[in-house]
């Protein structure tokens, strides 16, 4: 394995290491103004949630890398403490990449990515009209991370408002992870696309505790055939299967024929069973793949 001392690297490698590593990362489209009234939009990949009650976002528009100056988002924010944080999906990638052009100051990004202003509820900064969510906030502190090349200031805007738009609700009119279409940030030129393709869900449970990989016996655990998704996926039952519930395994019909087809050959035997077991667990048949595997 490659281990490099941070202190060794240039801001510009550390950028490209880390930004390529710690990815996808979501995409905060900001919209600004200073105390001109002049509106700024610019994207930020270092923005995520950070508290539900009171709600915020936090979003760092770092000093830039070449030659440490820093961006209109900051300077803006620091004159009129007011943001707009639009979430950005597919159809909106190309044009918000495009507002990530240093332009000038005074410069209305809107106008050079071509997106449709729309006029706030509560703060001075627009909002994009094509984001399907927009959350206007108020900046409660900007808190400076260093004054080098590459030092983040990191924003902590408290939502206030939240505009949705309704063709991505689903029928309780929660979001559909599905309809958002969201698109993040991964290193270089590189972007992901969050398609229903790509989605994926994971079982935890908040009221009640996993038996934990480690109650597994220890052929299942340095199993050939089982990948650590398996086996955090068995560790996530709630308990064990009881040994009638095990004995009863063997008359399933694909166990019987395994049984029937190895005796006399454990290796094989093992190894058929815990096959068998893993195409359980990819139906979502966990349960039962444990009772196989305690066989």
């Amino acid at each position: 394995m490659l281990t490099l001392k941070c202190e060794d690297l240039s801001p510009m490698q550390l950028q490209n290491y880390l930004q390529y590593a710690i990815a996808p990362r979501p995409i905060c489209l900001a919209s600004t103004v200073d105390a001109e009234g002049n509106v700024n939009l610019s994207p930020f990949s270092f923005f995520n949630l950070f508290s539900t009650n009171p709600p915020v976002c936090i979003f760092s528009p770092a000093r830039r890398v070449r030659d440490n100056t820093t961006k209109h988002t900051l300077e803006n924010v620091q004159e009129v403490g007011e943001c707009v944080i639009n979430i950005v999906n597919y159809a909106m990638v190309q044009q918000t990449s495009l507002s990530s052009t240093e332009y000038g100051k005074g410069v209305n990004e809107f106008d050079k990515s071509g997106f449709t202003m729309e006029t706030s509820h509560l703060v001075k900064p627009p909002r994009v009209a094509e984001a399907p969510v927009s959350l206007e906030c108020v900046v409660s502190q900007i808190i400076p991370l260093g004054d080098q090349h590459g030092a983040g200031n990191l924003v902590l805007a408290e939502i206030k408002i939240i505009h949705v738009k309704e063709e991505i609700l689903d029928a309780e009119g929660k979001i559909d992870q599905q309809k958002i279409d969201l698109v993040a940030r991964l290193g270089g030129n590189w972007y992901s696309r969050v398609t229903p393709e790509s989605l994926f869900t994971v079982p935890k449970p908040l009221t009640t505790l996993g038996i934990g990989v480690d109650a597994l016996p220890l052929s299942v655990r340095r199993s050939k055939v089982l990948t650590g998704n398996d086996l955090g996926l068995l560790g996530n039952e709630e308990q064990l299967p009881t040994e009638g519930e095990v004995s009863d395994m063997q008359w399933n019909t694909n166990v019987k024929d395994i049984l029937d087809a190895t005796i006399g050959d454990e290796t094989n035997r093992e190894r058929e069973l815990h096959e068998f077991a893993k195409e359980l667990i990819a139906y979502g048949k966990v349960a039962d793949a444990l009772k196989v595997l305690l066989l």
